[in-house]
């Protein structure tokens, strides 16, 4: 299998490549690039790979202008610390869709729907469709494993109250108040996290739903929340996440 990575971050680069090594050690990477300039030039000057891995935010703008650029069939995987872009992505060429850190066995799972794919002879749409939609054995985050000095401890997701960043670092709250710092930013977490208990209220923080005990309303419908345990900062609803934050709370 030959093979292109299209990714501005140098490390998450070489960190995918050894998990594709280790996959696989046949495969053949055949470059890595960091921006969709030098993308569309080696896509133009180069035979077509059998498979992109691709990060959605380059150094230079978004992955999605490569197509408008290059007529490309090759089938991809993306790789990225957002979920917003899941549907666009699914509309040109996508395989699978993996949040970073790209998990070893979700990066598995996807190279095996890639030969699935490309081994049907005359694969017709809803075939695709529906390799494409079926759900990750990965499923969602149960726990996290978290650096206290020289110990490292296990934390049940069930067991977290909310997380929140400060000064460019993550924290978990566990529901006995304990504060721990963690190796994730919260764009990423929202996408480790089931939906259904965990809410992005904020830039700052991200709340499960049993810690809300009491929520406040403002004039104007501004929203703040009071979580068991307390919080150390205020937290205010967002303005463009009121209503949607409603919803989620009465399903």
């Amino acid at each position: 299998m030959t093979l292109l990575i299209i990714e501005d971050e140098d490390r998450t680069a070489r960190q995918l490549e050894r998990l594709l090594k280790k996959y696989d050690p046949g495969i053949q990477v055949l470059a890595q690039l960091p921006s969709v300039a030098e993308a569309v030039d080696w896509l133009r000057t180069h035979p077509a790979p059998d498979l992109l891995m691709m990060d959605i935010h380059l150094e230079d703008g978004l992955a999605f202008t490569i197509f408008e650029q290059v007529p490309l069939t090759v089938p991809v995987i993306f790789t990225t610390a957002y979920d917003e872009y899941m549907i666009r992505a699914f509309k040109v060429n996508s395989i699978d869709y993996l949040l970073k850190p790209v998990d070893y066995d979700e990066l598995v799972a996807a190279l095996e729907k890639f030969k699935t794919v490309r081994s049907l002879v005359a694969p017709d749409l809803q075939a695709l469709v529906r390799l494409i939609q079926e759900p990750r054995q990965a499923g969602f985050k149960e726990r996290f494993m978290v650096s206290i000095g020289t110990r490292i401890r296990s934390v049940e997701v069930r067991d977290i109250a909310c997380f929140f960043s400060e000064e460019k670092a993550t924290f978990l709250v566990t529901r006995e108040g304990q504060s721990l710092p963690l190796e994730y930013s919260l764009d990423q977490l929202a996408g480790l996290l089931d939906p259904s208990q965990f809410f992005r209220v904020n830039r700052q923080y991200l709340v499960a739903r049993p810690a809300i005990d009491t929520i406040h309303v403002y004039s104007a419908g501004k929203l703040k929340l009071e979580l068991k345990p307390a919080a150390r900062h205020e937290i205010l609803v967002s303005l463009s996440r009121i209503t949607e934050f409603k919803d989620w709370l009465g399903r």
